[in-house]
């Protein structure tokens, strides 16, 4: 029985980049084997085992072989007569396919390390193209390494699987894990690029796809291309660090300018409540999390008003904030209101403008939070107010609060 430490534990090492998960694989050895040691087997489709002590994950060396479409049409073949090289051959990329042993030996059969140096994502072998998965993995890991370049016959076989509709073969869960991971990654522009540059953008997310060539108004969008700027406003979800829920609610908010009619370009006159009409279909066949389809829907309705706010007066800010739900989740609006200072800052020469927005908007809902609303609606019932009304003297006293606040601002 041979051990080796494999796939990205190692990339990220020799990277010198820190490592918090390592996965391992067994030369040598049967799955009775591992019982007797004490590992626990939790493997569904082939046999993983998780380590008695540590709980990191140790699966039995194996190959696999395409029976069907999709990432999950796979016979899997797993001996003990299986060696390191078949089992780092199946791996998708060359800087994913290198293993170290015990005494911190790198082997590399498929040249990883050389490509790791030229900062180059490469298919290990043609057998890349029986999983579309690997599709979305390379676009996320071109989001975390955003100095590597994928190999021109690594994108052209990437292309090959899409065209032969592969991708359409993905399931909805799988598809999302992988687009919200890359949200997250350093630079998620990139991902988008990538699945646009093989195609697979138009297949996944053709609500997005068609944001590039769509003109906007110089004035307030110097890059002028929607796409562009999608793509700028990803990249200053990252730069402030923002939530998934957000970064989703980003990457949705102009969904309706896709759907502008020619003859009113580049003003997209009621785009906010066409991309809502847009968003609710895209949440429904990824299957997105409530948390992030419900943040996305506001900030997609609302974004436009929110710029604007610096031009409401109290009463109008107080209806923008029920429309929020602010009262109820006032820490879902602050992600709202950050969604909406990404939009504004992504975009050419506008990164590092303020956004007065947020702080005005987030001091009017602490002095209207502030109103003691049951004791407007105890002074109601004593004047025989009742119904709707009490909910207009509560609006009412909120607004004369913003008011007061803003005035002091």
């Amino acid at each position: 029985m041979q051990i080796y430490m494999v796939g990205g534990a190692v990339r990220d090492t020799l990277l010198g980049l820190p490592v918090s998960d390592h996965d391992w694989v067994v030369v040598g050895a049967t799955p009775q084997e591992l019982v007797d040691l004490g590992y626990l087997p939790v493997g569904r489709d082939f046999p993983v085992f998780l380590h008695p002590q540590t709980k990191e994950e140790y699966a039995l060396a194996r190959t696999e072989r395409k029976t069907a479409r999709g990432y999950r049409g796979f016979v899997v073949h797993s001996e003990s007569s299986v060696t390191l090289e078949e089992d780092l051959a199946r791996r998708d990329l060359t800087i994913n396919a290198m293993a170290r042993d015990e005494s911190g030996r790198i082997i590399d059969p498929f040249g990883g390390q050389a490509d790791l140096q030229q900062r180059v994502f490469r298919h290990v072998t043609d057998s890349f193209r029986e999983d579309p998965v690997r599709i979305l993995r390379v676009a996320r890991l071109s989001a975390r390494f955003a100095d590597f370049t994928v190999a021109p016959e690594t994108l052209e076989l990437m292309r090959h699987m899409v065209h032969e509709g592969e991708v359409d073969a993905l399931v909805a869960e799988r598809v999302w894990q992988e687009i919200a991971r890359g949200l997250m990654e350093r630079q998620p522009s990139r991902m988008f690029e990538t699945l646009r540059q093989c195609g697979a953008l138009t297949r996944l997310l053709p609500e997005v796809q068609c944001l590039w060539g769509v003109p906007q108004r110089a004035d307030y969008h110097p890059e002028v291309d929607t796409g562009v700027h999608l793509m700028m406003v990803l990249d200053m979800c990252a730069r402030l660090d923002a939530p998934l829920p957000v970064r989703f609610a980003c990457l949705t908010h102009d969904l309706g300018k896709g759907t502008t009619p020619a003859a009113t370009l580049p003003r997209h006159i009621g785009h906010e409540e066409r991309s809502v009409q847009l968003l609710r279909p895209v949440c429904e066949r990824l299957r997105v999390p409530t948390e992030c389809r419900e943040m996305a829907e506001v900030v997609a309705r609302e974004h436009g008003n929110i710029h604007r706010s610096t031009q409401f007066g109290a009463a109008a800010i107080v209806r923008l904030l029920e429309r929020c739900d602010a009262f109820r989740k006032p820490e879902r609006f602050e992600g709202i209101l950050l969604a909406c200072e990404c939009d504004a800052r992504g975009r050419l020469g506008m990164e590092q403008d303020p956004y007065p927005q947020r702080q005005r908007l987030l001091s009017a809902l602490a002095a209207a939070r502030a109103v003691a609303t049951h004791e407007v609606a105890q002074r109601a019932q004593q004047q025989g107010i009742s119904g709707p009304r009490v909910g207009e003297m509560i609006h009412q006293v909120r607004a004369e609060a913003v008011d007061e606040r803003l005035r002091m601002m």
